[in-house]
């Protein structure tokens, strides 16, 4: 099952690079305490013979608490999904797995562009099983759940000193220049019978309400990232990311990854993007569980994809322009 997700931003292509690293190491932070959040375990330079370079990154994600309560039921009190991450910009891929789940597997690619999600085409040509389905995110008006409301990333009613952006009304995607938006392809895949439907349909909104609140985020956080350089960027990547291991419970790992696999994939990914079996078998535990209400969080706009449909699509519009604001070094 896939999805397309449109975002637009009130930011340039260009800055939106810095203010996308500060908003992720940040977050991940906020978002981290004692045995639950992000730890890196690698982030560095990559070069690719098609995409150039870029940096790779491998985190793990440990969220045993934030699971719905009929999957902590069947994972283990330890469990983390692991995060490889090729960050191309303006075009980066993404990949998550779990050893404990071998046929969970999700796959994002992303490409940034200086328009109004206007870009149906942005991924033709890259092989598709179905017809995808696109979802248009409003990161002003669009509701994020609750527990992650907070009045000064409410972009209503936020105001950037630095750039004079803000405050944005009803109708800000047509009215905003610049305008910048980040286009993505998100596949999830979850071949357990009795439970795939539940657990895709589940990681979709879940990456949608992520997605929505790191770019609401990275807009309202702009006075603290406008000024930055790559180079500081990155600095303060690396100390926060020190900071949230040691948050966690977790240190700077002694040994370095330093080989990832070049093995060819169907898809339009960089070559360096490993593939993922999908063909073991699942725990034998895995069963059904029994039905219980849950307590609806999505926002009321929220279509989730058709079962039936393997890809969709996301468009997040955002307040960055490529052209109109200074590149970074």
């Amino acid at each position: 099952m896939s999805e397309r997700l449109w975002l637009l931003t009130d930011v340039s292509q260009g800055a939106y690079q810095i203010g996308q690293l500060y908003m992720i190491s940040k977050h991940s932070h906020e978002q981290s305490e004692r045995g639950e959040g992000v730890e890196v375990v690698q982030n560095e330079p990559y070069d690719d013979p098609e995409h150039g370079s870029g940096q790779f990154t491998e985190k793990r994600i440990y969220l045993n608490n934030k699971l719905p309560s009929w999957a902590r039921a069947v994972v283990p009190k330890i469990f983390y999904v692991t995060e490889k991450a090729w960050n191309y910009y303006p075009y980066t891929i993404t990949e998550y797995t779990c050893s404990f789940l071998p046929k969970f597997y999700i796959h994002i690619e992303t490409k940034y562009e200086d328009n109004k999600g206007s870009n149906d085409n942005i991924f033709v040509g890259e092989p598709r099983e179905e017809e995808t389905e696109v979802c248009f995110v409003d990161i002003v008006y669009d509701e994020i759940p609750e527990r992650h409301y907070k009045e000064s990333e409410d972009l209503r009613y936020f105001k950037s000193k630095k750039t004079n952006r803000g405050l944005l009304k009803e109708g800000w995607i047509q009215t905003q220049d610049p305008i910048m938006c980040s286009y993505k392809l998100v596949t999830v895949k979850f071949e357990v019978w009795g439970l795939q439907t539940r657990v895709e349909q589940f990681v979709h909104k879940v990456i949608r309400d992520v997605l929505l609140l790191g770019h609401r985020q990275a807009f309202a956080w702009v006075d603290e990232w406008i000024d930055m350089t790559m180079e500081e960027v990155r600095e303060y990547e690396r100390a926060t990311q020190e900071a949230t291991n040691l948050k966690i419970g977790t240190f700077p790992p002694a040994i370095s990854i330093s080989e990832t696999p070049l093995p060819s994939s169907s898809r339009s990914g960089p070559n360096s993007a490993p593939s993922t079996p999908l063909s073991t078998e699942a725990p034998e535990f895995l069963s059904v569980p029994k039905e219980r209400p849950r307590k609806k969080s999505a926002p009321e706009t929220l279509t989730l994809p058709d079962p039936g449909r393997r890809d969709s699509l996301f468009k997040l519009p955002s307040f960055f322009s490529w052209n109109s604001s200074p590149q970074p070094e």
